[in-house]
């Protein structure tokens, strides 16, 4: 005797559960805009009496895009009396959820028609590359802010700056752009990233402007500056700040120390350097220099 065999096609399930999800979601919404509207009007729909404050006048549709999927709101039209959710913000089309993915989505460089395909994937509808525009006009705002925001951790005795080279695509053409980035420490022992500004290249006057820039914020109290051997870079940081000292970056001249060593000891030499800069002193680390120094001649046969 054969047995039935039952398969479920999942699909179809999903679907059906997501548009419950959604039907939910919607039905919710038009409940809470309701109650909305009879708490204005001192009266429930149909209903009259003295508190009554206003009158209905139908409904107005209006969709908005949730993390569900599509929804149509049913929003209450009223006489004498204007109506102002809090439910859902006047002219919003979308949850604020959706808003954030889409922007981080395009910032972090996922193709405007990669992010209509996922949102419909997602969302069950696409979104237009004039919404996407709109969205990140408003992402920049809240950037630019940031960036110029002023400094307000009081004194800042150790700047770290540095340039990063990202590809841009400008006008349909690939161009390397430096990026000039500063993070600070200040008198209290905390971190902060003070700013990031296109620098095109790594001269002297982008470091310049950098720097002025910087200070003009309320960048105050700078003892060590710490970069690379950029020039341009050691130039504007005397100009800018002629009472601070500069360092070099112990990264960058570790890469420049592993550049010319061989592969086959760059761990030997990256123990020896790390050694060298753990002291508390110059003394000590002129002394643990000459120790590393003698004991990597002697694993090295005597060859130096």
């Amino acid at each position: 005797m054969s047995e039935k065999i039952v398969q479920l096609n999942e699909e179809v399930i999903k679907g059906q559960i997501k548009e419950l999800v959604r039907g939910s979601v919607e039905e919710t919404l038009n409940e809470l805009l309701e109650a909305e509207a009879e708490k204005l009007t001192q009266a429930a729909r149909y209903e009259r009496n003295e508190q009554r404050q206003g009158y209905r006048s139908g409904h107005y549709n209006r969709s908005l895009t949730t993390t569900s999927g599509d929804v149509t709101l049913k929003v209450p039209k009223l006489k004498g009396i204007s109506f102002e959710t809090a439910i859902i913000e006047r002219y919003r089309r979308r949850e604020s959820s959706v808003e954030e993915a889409l922007i981080e989505m395009y910032l972090a460089g996922v193709s405007v028609r990669r992010v209509e395909d996922i949102t419909e994937a997602l969302w069950g509808s696409k979104v237009s590359p004039s919404t996407i525009s709109e969205l990140n006009k408003k992402a920049y705002v809240h950037i630019e802010d940031w960036r110029n925001r002023p400094l307000q951790g009081g004194r800042y005795p150790y700047v770290y700056v540095d340039g990063i080279y990202l590809r841009r695509n400008w006008g349909g053409e690939f161009e390397n752009v430096a990026i000039l980035v500063a993070i600070a420490v200040n008198e209290d022992g905390y971190r902060e990233v003070l700013g990031a500004a296109e620098g095109m290249k790594e001269d002297k006057a982008s470091w310049i402007s950098f720097f002025q820039w910087l200070r003009s914020r309320g960048l105050d109290g700078v003892k060590l500056v710490v970069g690379d051997k950029c020039l341009g870079m050691l130039e504007a940081v005397g100009e800018v700040f002629p009472e601070a000292k500069y360092q070099r970056c112990t990264v960058h001249f570790y890469r420049n120390v592993f550049s010319v060593t061989p592969r086959s000891k760059v761990k030997l030499v990256a123990k020896m350097l790390k050694a060298i800069h753990a002291q508390e002193s110059k003394s000590r680390g002129g002394a643990t220099a000459l120790y590393e120094a003698e004991r990597g001649r002697q694993e090295g046969g005597g060859r130096h």
